[in-house]
């Protein structure tokens, strides 16, 4: 079977599923419906990879199929036993800064000298605006203080990693994008604190030294590590060059 074969049969497929889901919908089984919305976007995604103006949706459709499964089936994503989930938050959030450690290198902040326009315009967007509107957002909204505050969190929490897949998808300036990324997350620890206490104070308390010392071991610690990791070892075993990348 040809490849475009295959990916023209997922699109037709993940129209079915998608005809099968609104009519589920209308019936009221919204929960029997969610099964066919999970495979819409999955059949999608491997339709859109067959196509090489479509293959830079593929990430973003596999995110909307990934909320659908835990929106319906939340139950496996909180808890496996006496085991609750969450305890795994920070250990994967500090692997991932530990991935992203050994990929960067000093030649990563050469894009301040390069185009410190753009450097400065990034960061201030990530570290001002953004800010700013989930303050905005967090006060029409008429949420509860906790969700208000948590509005306001995502506001002020810079772009990680995914905003560097979401450049390199788009086409854009991606050595900007890892530059602006690498800054706000280095700085993340000492003005994401300030920043909740200042908007967020109304909403919950925050306890600024503790906050900076809790995202200090989540990612400046990690990053740190594997900066010192990639500045040893890259190049020196083949198989950690290898296996690095994925995290």
């Amino acid at each position: 079977m040809k490849k475009n074969t295959l990916h023209n049969i997922s699109l037709g497929l993940a129209v079915v599923a998608l005809l099968i889901f609104v009519y589920q919908a209308f019936q009221g089984n919204i929960s029997g419906a969610g099964p066919f919305i999970i495979a819409f976007f999955v059949l999608l995604a491997i339709g859109f990879n067959g196509y090489k103006m479509l293959k830079g949706f593929v990430f973003a459709v596999l995110i909307f199929a990934g909320v659908a499964l835990s929106l319906y089936w939340p139950q496996y994503f909180v808890q496996i036993g006496d085991f609750k989930l969450t305890g795994l938050i920070i250990p994967l959030i500090q692997i991932i800064m530990f991935g992203m450690g050994t990929s960067m290198s000093i030649k990563d902040f050469a894009g301040i000298i390069k185009s410190p326009k753009g450097v400065l315009v990034g960061v201030t967007a990530q570290l001002a605006i953004m800010p700013i509107i989930g303050y905005v957002l967090a006060n029409i909204s008429g949420f509860t203080p906790e969700i208000a505050a948590g509005i306001v969190l995502i506001g002020c929490s810079p772009s990680g990693v995914a905003s560097n897949v979401m450049a390199y998808l788009a086409k854009a300036n991606l050595a900007l994008s890892i530059t602006i990324t690498s800054i706000a997350t280095l700085l993340a620890p000492f003005v994401t604190p300030l920043l909740m206490k200042l908007l967020a104070g109304q909403f919950v308390e925050i306890d600024v030294l503790t906050m900076m010392w809790s995202i200090t071991k989540m990612i400046i610690l990690p990053i740190g590590a594997g900066l010192l990791f990639n500045y040893l070892l890259h190049g020196k075993t083949k198989w950690l060059d290898d296996i690095m990348p994925m995290l």
